[in-house]
């Protein structure tokens, strides 16, 4: 294989907590939405043999091979497929992985996308401005920053990067178009902040917010997680590392709307929504790293797991 080592090598988040919370045994099925370096996957199939199956969703290619490579061992229980989680429920049927035992998402960026220069999605190294998860898509960074009018820009990162120096940083970079590449466009925010963040890099917050808008992230997680409860077994569980908090925001809100039997409005009198309880809560609150697994591996910094079982 011609792919770098250092390339290859991933870190899963939460590892034991997820492989307690998914509760996995021998003989059962499980979904990685998810599949990136294949480090969840490999520890499931471990604990899933004799007889367990797994089947592996990424929407990149990239991660798609090197996920092969590293589950080889284990090819004759695994499944992967190069699609988005937005057909999670087409791909479990069309597999024959329907229903499954339990449905892992790791959301966010991989190891192997940040360290991609070509790829875009780091604000620490120069290259093009793309964040695509999927090449073949064709919306990139660089047609938002250089085409979206500066009112649209300014909201989409206030609201996807949570910034609150939105208008300033869209008015800079509408003022410095065309913008090239990805270390261009980190020193237009920086400037245009300035030191006020002392935990995180000025960048990191408009590059969330392209990322996310490139990629759909947040309307795919919706329709994914409500496809989820179709997929998974009576007892299946469904475990979700979010990163930041609109996707923690979706996950928590959508697992208590299904813990509970009416979802009406608390001004109707009585019930007209018809809405029945699909999942109980394993952890009332979200599931976070040790200071040992953070200082191992800084990027479980921000993770947060959340786990519901199908009733």
């Amino acid at each position: 294989m011609s792919l770098a080592l250092d390339r290859m090598v991933h870190t899963p988040v939460l590892i034991s907590e997820v492989i307690q919370g998914l509760d996995v045994r021998p003989g059962k099925r499980y979904v990685d939405c998810t599949l990136g370096g294949g480090g969840h996957s490999a520890a499931i199939l471990s604990r899933c043999q004799p007889g367990g199956e797994l089947l592996g969703i990424d929407s990149d290619p990239e991660a798609i091979s090197i996920a092969q490579h590293n589950l080889y061992n284990y090819f004759e229980s695994t499944v992967i497929v190069n699609d988005n989680f937005y057909n999670l429920e087409q791909i479990c049927t069309e597999t024959g992985f329907m229903p499954v035992d339990g449905i892992l998402f790791d959301l966010g960026l991989s190891s192997l996308q940040l360290s991609s220069d070509e790829r875009g999605f780091s604000f620490q190294r120069s290259g093009p401005l793309d964040m695509r998860f999927n090449p073949d898509e064709q919306l990139t960074a660089a047609d938002i920053v250089n085409k979206m009018p500066e009112s649209k820009l300014a909201q989409l990162i206030f609201i996807y990067g949570e910034e609150s120096y939105a208008n300033r940083i869209a008015s800079n970079i509408v003022r410095h178009r065309p913008i090239s590449d990805t270390a261009e466009l980190a020193a237009i925010v920086s400037s245009s902040i300035g030191d006020r963040y002392s935990k995180i890099h000025p960048a990191t917050r408009t590059f969330q917010a392209l990322r996310i808008a490139v990629n759909r992230e947040l309307d795919h997680l919706t329709s994914a997680l409500e496809q989820s409860l179709k997929c998974l077994a009576p007892g299946g569980r469904l475990a979700v590392i979010s990163y930041h908090s609109l996707e923690d925001r979706i996950v928590k809100n959508f697992m208590l709307r299904e813990t509970r039997s009416c979802i009406c409005p608390s001004n109707i009198p009585e019930c007209r929504c018809h809405h029945q309880q699909q999942l109980t809560l394993i952890n009332k609150h979200p599931i976070t790293p040790t200071e040992t697994e953070i200082e191992i591996n800084p990027r479980s910094r921000s993770s947060k797991l959340r786990i519901a079982q199908r009733i």
